[in-house]
Order: C-alpha cells, then structure tokens, then sequence
C-alpha cells in the first residue's frame, strides 16, 4: 500500500482536472535512473490485466503488479521551493537514493 500526503492528493488534483474526467494516476517503477530504478507518474484512462487500484483520498491510484514490489510503504509528498515543485518520493525499501530524490536503488 502506498500513502498520498495531503499536498500531493492536492497536486494530483490540479493536474487531473486538466485531463479527461475518467483518468486514472498511474503510478511505476522503472528500471533507470542514477540509482537503477526510478518513478513515472501519468494518467492513464486504461486498468491492464494484473494491475491493483488503490482509492486514496479521493484519488484512484493504478499500480501495475510488478511495481508493486517495489513501493510498499512508499509515501508521496508534494512540496515547492525556490527552484519550483515536484514530487518528493519517501520509500522504506530503497536502501539509496539519488540527488533529485526520483531514483532509488533496493538491496538484492
């Protein structure tokens, strides 16, 4: 299970009502990045086989399966400075992550 900080659920908000009104927030784990995985959010109006939708304060979250593994705990945040916003990621599995806070390494 993955959690949404109030500031995130707002974001996510704000974003989707620019969408089509029956999109979904997608939520990833690919391998990339500095630290060999990283995340990818995007609206998706489509739920595949295999995959889990979550209802989080308001939000329907999709989460594929493989994912899955990767993220339980995970909180998203939302926050601004004076380089602008983004999404700050907090995962309990990661054992690093990297500068921009988006790529994260897991032990084997």
């Amino acid at each position: 299970m993955i959690h949404l900080s109030q500031a995130a659920v707002s974001e996510i908000g704000r974003l989707k009502s620019k969408q089509q009104p029956k999109v979904l927030f997608r939520l990833t784990v690919k391998p990339g990045g500095c630290s060999g995985w990283f995340y990818d959010m995007y609206f998706d109006e489509v739920v595949k086989i295999g995959d889990q939708v979550f209802e989080l304060q308001g939000i329907q979250v999709v989460i594929d399966a493989e994912s899955q593994n990767y993220i339980n705990g995970l909180t998203v945040d939302y926050s601004e400075d004076l380089m602008g916003g983004g999404f700050r990621f907090h995962n309990p599995l990661a054992i690093a992550t990297c500068g921009c806070g988006n790529s994260f390494s897991l032990s084997q």
